[in-house]
């Protein structure tokens, strides 16, 4: 990779000497010319060198591709165009065309050099990508630390990462705590903290400590390897407008190099005046190279994924753009995709205890409990050690927790419980999980306990409505009344609750009958679902593997808006491929009109050739430039 691209590097700065050097050839050339009375072939002579200067390359490649059966190209048609312009001064009472055949040479290679920067720029945009590979890594062999290549470290061995070095491969920290700055990863600025026990991916970059690390997978299998693999493979994906791209290239130009023989031929038969209907013919050439089209549709496309993936959006090919772009509906997963699947008290409502009195009894007698509602009550009274005796628990699954309290029966769970207690609850109008608690048979009271919603996860419907959405769904396991409160106050355009795996394929299904439908999923359990969504999207998926194979689009952290920003990005990306598909093939037809009625100069073709390649690349280029969130 790196040689190929140092190779790339050098043949960029060959053509630029080159055409600075042909540029001043061919003003001094003019310069003589004007000053002199020499031969035709003289002239030709002193002309060839700058074109042989310039267009030495394209010669070649156009003689290979005649030998190998590719006569078409658009290096063919040039050299067809130009060496044809430098014969045309032979032709009886025909005007020599030197400077002119040069000059298109030139501009032709000028055209070249744009594309070759744009292309650089684009890669460089997912090489900053390329970054997350570390060539070395320091593993503890033997009591000793040894540097090695990442790939011939196995599974199970410890290495080491000191402050400021990538981390090579995913693993798990033994030793140590540092936080690791993920920009490569996910495009998120904030630095994670890691300390030991704790997943650790490779492509991040160690900040502050020296950590230890247990490797958990071997480098081709490791997050930043597989992103890599992504991004290199999904430029092969093509769009519909690439593949039209190649439809129509194939097509197109054995129809122009017939009409350029056909406008050079017939009427020269008809009226005899044989150089007029030559040089109109070679107009016809060099206007009609295909180049603007074929060059800058997939480099729009290249463009637009490397300016997602600078987002920390990965998408695995060109054709989704497409599908991106008339997405008419999003499906979201409820837990960890719009809500943050971590719990917490929203709600306390006393009876006859005050509040901290109510959360201190729930959280002693769900001291042992590792159930997720158990944990948010001792989260929200954190004062364990206290001077309260607590003993005789009972725990009775399905019903909730009974223990002694300062020799009080304290009961703690749902309504089942308190009627097994005796105890008048009442229901609560806040959704979530309701807890109720009893003290010696009375009832004291409830807590509300519910899942937070993501910060941004308003904003980021919001926005997808902005984009053009039609209709948001959720799709979600949980209970209806928890499901109604999400929906609502995001204001989502339906939900469905209860579901099993299998039903959210069956709604899936249903939904897909309304046009294009994207699934966002943070996938751990959604791979099924968001295989059979026209766009699988998974969110937050460092290190969720399933979901990376899974998904078409891959959003490195856990931020829904970026699904808005993807939206965004694919139509821009589409817009542009558009206005350089019209805009070029306008022009062109344009010019090959004006040059079939003699209107049109060889400067002109060469604009209409070169200028609108050069015009294109430019515009193309915008893709790369990501709309800010």
């Amino acid at each position: 990779m790196e040689h190929e691209h140092h190779h790339e590097h050098e043949e960029g700065h060959g053509r630029l000497i080159s055409i600075i050097a042909a540029a001043v050839l061919l003003a001094g050339s003019y310069i003589i010319e004007r000053n002199t009375a020499w031969t035709t072939w003289q002239y030709l002579l002193l002309y060839l060198i700058p074109y042989l200067v310039v267009g030495w390359e394209t010669l070649k490649e156009a003689g290979e591709g005649l030998l190998h059966g590719e006569a078409l190209s658009e290096d063919f048609l040039m050299s067809v165009a130009t060496l044809g312009a430098l014969g045309i001064g032979f032709l009886p009472g025909a005007e020599t065309q030197f400077p002119e055949a040069v000059f298109v040479m030139l501009f032709f290679q000028v055209g070249e050099l744009f594309e070759e920067l744009a292309e650089g720029r684009s890669r460089k945009s997912i090489a900053h990508l390329m970054d997350l590979r570390p060539d070395t890594a320091r593993v503890e062999r033997g009591g000793k630390l040894q540097t090695v290549n990442p790939e011939e470290i196995k599974p199970g061995e410890i290495i080491v990462i000191q402050p400021g070095e990538k981390v090579p491969l995913d693993g798990i920290v033994l030793e140590g705590k540092s936080s690791l700055d993920t920009v490569a990863l996910t495009g998120e600025s904030v630095p994670r903290s890691v300390k030991e026990g704790d997943e650790i991916l490779s492509g991040c970059v160690n900040k502050s400590g020296v950590i230890k690390v247990r490797t958990t997978k071997v480098f081709g299998e490791s997050t930043a390897a597989k992103i890599l693999d992504l991004v290199e493979n999904a430029a092969e994906n093509k769009s519909q407008s690439e593949r039209f791209i190649t439809k129509f290239a194939r097509i197109y130009t054995p129809i122009v190099v017939g009409l350029a023989v056909a406008v050079a031929v017939i009427p020269g038969l008809i009226t005899g005046e044989w150089v007029t209907w030559i040089y109109r013919g070679l107009l016809f050439l060099v206007v009609s190279c295909p180049c603007a089209l074929v060059i800058s549709v997939p480099l729009t496309f290249f463009g637009g994924l490397g300016g997602a993936s600078r987002k920390g959006i990965l998408i695995k090919g060109a054709n989704l753009m497409d599908k991106l772009a008339k997405l008419q509906t999003v499906v979201f997963d409820k837990t960890g995709t719009l809500t943050e699947g971590v719990f917490e008290v929203t709600a306390v409502h006393p009876e006859e205890l005050d509040e901290t009195e109510l959360l201190h009894l729930a959280a002693h007698v769900e001291r042992h409990s590792t159930h997720p509602i158990a944990m948010a009550l001792r989260n929200a009274y954190p004062k364990e050690q206290d001077s309260c005796t607590i003993s005789d628990i009972e725990e009775t699954a399905g019903h909730g927790i009974i223990a002694r309290v300062n020799g009080k029966r304290v009961a703690v769970g749902n309504s089942k419980l308190m009627e097994k207690e005796g105890a008048k609850w009442h229901p609560c109008h806040h959704s979530g999980t309701i807890v109720h608690v009893a003290v010696n048979g009375e009832y004291a009271g409830h807590i509300v306990i519910s899942d937070r919603i993501k910060a941004d996860a308003q904003s980021a419907v919001e926005a997808l409505k902005a984009a053009g959405i039609k209709k948001t769904v959720m799709l979600t396991g949980d209970q209806e009344s928890v499901a109604k409160a999400v929906a609502e106050s995001l204001k989502l355009d339906e939900y469905h609750a209860g579901l099993l795996p299998a039903d959210k394929v069956q709604k899936v299904e249903a939904l897909l009958q309304d046009g294009t439908l994207a699934f966002v999923g943070d996938g751990i359990n959604d791979a099924p679902v968001l295989t059979r969504a026209d766009v699988g999207i998974a969110m937050g998926a460092l290190g969720s593997d399933a979901a990376i194979e899974a998904a078409d689009v891959v959003l490195m952290d856990d931020k829904p808006a970026k699904i808005a920003t993807a939206v965004k990005i694919a139509g821009r990306t589409l817009r542009i491929a558009r206005e350089n598909i019209a805009g070029a093939i306008g022009i062109k037809v344009l010019v090959l009109i004006l040059a079939t009625l003699g209107l049109a100069t060889m400067w002109m073709a060469v604009f209409a050739d070169v200028g609108v390649t050069v015009l294109a690349v430019l515009n193309a280029m915008r893709a790369l430039k990501t709309t800010s969130e």
